[in-house]
């Protein structure tokens, strides 16, 4: 029956390769198409009367009647649906919401989704993804195993009636078509269990025995279960426990930096690796190929707009769509999408390798970034030294975050990184020392503040014992699911909280 299943998905999956390719080709006429469609589904909101979005004929026109939303800002509307009001900013009903991290306001956030951003978006990101997969890898079997989701939690939201929310994962899980629960492991009250803790211990019970041929999951919190499942079959590798694993799909980090440790955990190189660009707003991009940045999805009911990072504070910010985008800039990226988000600043940027498809790849946060002395150090660049760094001196990191450490009158200023190895380097000073030239040979703006120590002191390293930044999460409340840490922050909080763990257990 599964190889049926199997050949039958294969093939049901690969129908959507023309599509897509016809996109790829004509990406401004796809998205004036999604902005067109969109104006019409809004225009009879609460939101779009507010606006007179009747009137609006181009996307200038838009543009100027519409401003940029943060998600503080657009919350009042958010809680009238939350509360049981529909047709605010979405036509019919929206009953789930997907909880993810907070604002400087909130320590959550809560985004609507409706039944349009499930079918045509979320979902749609993983089918695209396992269709591009199978049609570069046509003897793929991950249809005859169970795929393995490592996700977050569910809870019942008590404001309405009929009225639910949890992590992006568990909104997902709650809706999944029936075919597609019975492909995966573990089961629903397993995977949606609250306490991380509590939960990995069982989802580690229920599935070392299965035959698990992929995996999804945030990094981090994936290599915690592989550990686990490993000890429980008394293995070396996962390959001895799962030999029929071929495909891990991940998101939500940089993988680079978790690559080497996963060939070890896995023990092989035949499983596949592929990225996807998804979060509780949306379904953006997918990795189609192997060391392939990622493609923008462009029919999935979302219309991109991308304000370039160094206006993004701006009080009138210049605002781009699809047709005047340039390569090599980093952008913020704005949402208008089929779970009714207008103007929405998502809070990533991403800069464009590519225009034929438009290829991307995350160039870190609007607010994650070190601009304390005028370096302007992105996440991608922390993440690109840190894994060229660890292979050069043979070392793992696991975890890291890093802040500044201000200019006084009596001392310069410098970045204080606290990193956590899963292998430690023979020499933490020679690791100082390439990880200071790596990041200069990533960010000229860091090379120029760096030299002759003239603005800016070589970086300041702590070693962390392993558990540390897993206990700051828990201190949190961000365990599991698909809460990441911090790796760049402008000012010391997050730093100096976990600097405090850190003294505290050595």
């Amino acid at each position: 029956m599964l190889p049926f299943v199997n050949s039958f998905m294969s093939w049901y999956l690969k129908k959507r390769i023309p599509v897509m390719e016809y996109s790829f080709a004509n990406p401004a006429e796809v998205q004036y198409k999604n902005f067109k469609h969109l104006l019409g589904q809004v225009s009879n909101t609460s939101f779009g009367k507010e606006f007179k979005l009747n009137e609006v004929k181009t996307i200038k026109q838009y543009q100027e009647r519409v401003p940029l939303f943060t998600y503080d800002q657009l919350k009042p509307y958010i809680n009238r649906v939350m509360h049981g009001e529909q047709n605010v900013l979405w036509p019919g009903e929206t009953n789930w919401f997907a909880k993810s991290s907070g604002t400087t306001s909130d320590k959550s956030k809560f985004i609507p989704v409706s039944y349009e951003a499930l079918e045509d978006c979320h979902f749609r990101g993983v089918r695209d993804l396992l269709a591009w997969y199978y049609y570069y890898n046509p003897k793929a079997k991950v249809f005859q195993g169970k795929g393995l989701i490592v996700g977050g939690s569910h809870n019942v939201n008590e404001l309405a009636d009929n009225s639910f929310y949890g992590d992006l994962s568990a909104v997902l899980m709650n809706n999944l078509p029936f075919i597609a629960t019975q492909l995966s492991t573990p089961s629903r009250d397993i995977a949606l269990m609250p306490n991380w803790d509590k939960k990995l211990q069982k989802m580690i019970d229920a599935t070392y025995q299965e035959d698990v041929t992929n995996i999804s999951g945030v990094p981090t919190w994936t290599m915690l279960l592989l550990k686990g499942v490993l000890e429980k079959a008394g293995a070396n590798t996962i390959k001895e426990v799962w030999p029929n694993l071929e495909l891990y799909i991940h998101g939500g980090v940089n993988f680079n930096p978790y690559k080497n440790q996963f060939n070890a955990l896995l023990g092989t190189d035949s499983v596949k690796y592929r990225e996807t660009y998804n979060a509780s707003e949306g379904f953006f991009g997918i990795q189609d190929t192997l060391n392939s940045d990622m493609i923008l999805m462009l029919d999935y009911g979302i219309f991109y707009e991308f304000v370039p990072l160094e206006d993004i504070n701006n009080e009138h910010p210049k605002c781009l769509w699809i047709d005047e985008v340039e390569l090599n800039v980093n952008y913020a990226v704005v949402l208008n999408t089929n779970g009714g988000l207008w103007r929405y600043i998502l809070g990533d940027t991403i800069r464009f390798t590519s225009k034929g498809p438009l290829r991307f790849v995350i160039s870190g946060r609007t607010k994650s970034f070190i601009n304390a002395f005028g370096e302007e150090l992105m996440v991608e660049n922390a993440e690109k030294a840190i894994t060229i760094t660890q292979e050069k001196l043979d070392c793992q990191v696991s975890e890291f975050t890093a802040a500044p450490i201000y200019l006084t009158t009596q001392s310069k200023g410098r970045h204080q990184w606290l990193i956590e190895f899963a292998k430690e380097p023979a020499d933490i000073e020679e690791f100082c020392k390439i990880l200071d030239l790596e990041l200069q040979n990533c960010n000229s703006d860091y090379e120029a503040k760096r030299h002759a120590d003239l603005a800016l002191l070589a970086p300041l390293i702590n070693i962390c014992k392993t558990g540390t930044f897993t206990d700051w999460m828990r201190q949190n409340n961000k365990i599991g699911g698909q809460h990441k840490i911090p790796k760049l922050c402008n000012n010391r909080k997050i730093l100096e909280e976990i600097l405090k763990i850190r003294n505290e257990k050595n």
